[in-house]
């Protein structure tokens, strides 16, 4: 493997001080700072949090949800639900889309820069490395979902009444209590991206090329999207990343459905664990000096 594959650095321009900072705890809040100080990233929050918006300002102007079905069909009547259904809307493209692109550059970002040469010459440092950049996707995967959660928030407040909140089963419970089962499917959903994550971690170790690993990436949360979409093929479907996506909407039941939440869960915990060994043991087994 040539040495420039593994001089893993800064994101776009990271500074020097940073670079030299990261060992121990400032390992992670240097992740943090790379992540969260690029451009790009908050761009992608930037389209994030205008869904809701759109959304929100297109069912305003229409006076009425149409023929919506489901929360979005519930808009007009309580500004609620266009938190629930903005991150509804927002999980089978936008969401994976920025955590596509903030994971697949992750590792092949630095390396296309090398800006932590001597903290890869360790195995033991390349471990640390590995560990911060993937509880940094995950810090990012939740400020995505919780993102379109303020936006919907806000819109929802501001264009639509609000009050208490009626059950996918029927029952009814005040607003409060509302938000906070909104707020648990934001952080659902956020764990519901990490397999997607821990896959974008694993390519990105494989190449020096952002785009290739950002592309790759997303061809591989494609191709589980199509491969779910085809039902001769169903024994399969229990296993595929995005199976249990949609579990978030039982949070809105009284009482929660657990079943399927716990099982998809444990499946992002699978896909992470899987792609995240397979992330170590490639960087861990590099030779920085060849």
């Amino acid at each position: 493997m040539s040495a420039e594959v593994m001089e893993v650095g800064g994101g776009s321009s990271p500074s020097t001080a940073v670079a030299r900072g990261r060992h121990g705890t400032a390992l992670f809040w240097s992740e943090l700072h790379l992540v969260f100080g690029r451009a790009r990233t908050w761009v992608l929050l930037g389209v994030l949090a205008v869904v809701p918006v759109i959304v929100g300002v297109a069912i305003r102007l229409s006076g009425s949800e149409g023929d919506a079905q489901g929360f979005l069909g519930q808009v007009a009547g309580n500004g609620f639900f266009l938190i629930v259904a903005s991150l509804a809307l927002s999980l089978p493209f936008f969401l994976p889309t920025a955590v596509t692109v903030i994971s697949g550059e992750s590792l092949a970002g630095e390396a296309s820069l090398g800006t932590l040469r001597n903290l890869l010459t360790a195995p033991a440092g390349r471990s640390r490395l590995l560990a911060a950049k993937m509880v940094a996707l995950a810090v990012f995967c939740l400020a995505a979902t919780l993102t379109v959660w303020l936006a919907g928030l806000i819109a929802g407040f501001v264009l639509f009444p609000v009050g208490d909140v009626v059950l996918l089963s029927g029952s009814t419970v005040s607003l409060a209590d509302g938000l906070v089962r909104a707020l648990g499917i934001a952080v659902l959903i956020a764990a519901s991206l990490i397999g997607l994550a821990a896959i974008g971690l694993f390519v990105s170790s494989l190449t020096s090329t952002p785009l290739a690993a950002m592309a790759a990436t997303f061809s591989a949360f494609i191709v589980s999207g199509i491969l779910g979409a085809i039902p001769q093929i169903d024994v399969i479907h229990p296993w595929l990343l995005m199976y249990g996506w949609t579990s978030f909407a039982d949070l809105l039941r009284d009482p929660p459905y657990w079943d399927e939440i716990v099982r998809n869960l444990l499946m992002q915990g699978a896909y992470l664990a899987v792609f995240y060994a397979a992330a170590w043991a490639r960087l861990t087994s590099r030779d920085i000096n060849g």
